[in-house]
């Protein structure tokens, strides 16, 4: 007979950015530039993204679409792949995201596609580090600490094991 498992998730809420820390109100910043620059042609949905490296060093791409949908790439798959390229060895402690329609950006946070949290899984993965995941909106801003608790059952290294 089957039984019941319930999944919590924890996330850490926020009104405003000015409630976050300095540091975090910053890569939100960053992400918001980095969305002004989207290609966005098809949707009008551009996404930001800003990731801070165990260096120091703040790496922000956004979303780039295309007309055929399939190919298009995401904020975070973008800014993820860069440090891989760019900083390699280098472990990314946080990532904000950020999303407008238009010039206004979202009411309620975005949040990580499918696609982008496993690859967010594999890099805490190789890195052997969470991620702290910072999510803007204008009405509520939200942080996880690690991909678990988007991606609570993910897929990783440990399953090709068994």
């Amino acid at each position: 007979m089957a039984s019941k498992k319930k999944i919590e998730i924890i996330l850490d809420e926020y009104t405003g950015i000015d409630e976050l820390s300095i540091e975090d109100q910053l890569l939100v910043r960053e992400a918001m530039r980095a969305s002004a620059n989207a290609y966005s042609r098809y949707s009008n949905f551009s996404v930001g993204a800003a990731l801070k490296l165990d260096t120091g060093e703040i790496i922000t791409a956004n979303n780039r679409e295309n007309a055929s949908y399939p190919v298009s790439l995401c904020a975070e798959h973008a800014a993820i792949a860069y440090a891989g390229g760019n900083y390699p060895g280098s472990v990314i402690i946080s990532i904000a995201i950020c999303a407008r329609k238009g010039e206004e950006f979202t009411y309620v946070p975005v949040s990580p596609c499918g696609k982008c949290r496993q690859v967010i899984s594999e890099e805490e993965d190789r890195s052997g580090k969470k991620i702290r995941i910072i999510l803007y909106g204008r009405s509520v801003i939200y942080i996880s600490e690690g991909i678990e608790n988007l991606l609570p059952l993910h897929f990783s290294s440990s399953d090709l094991l068994h």
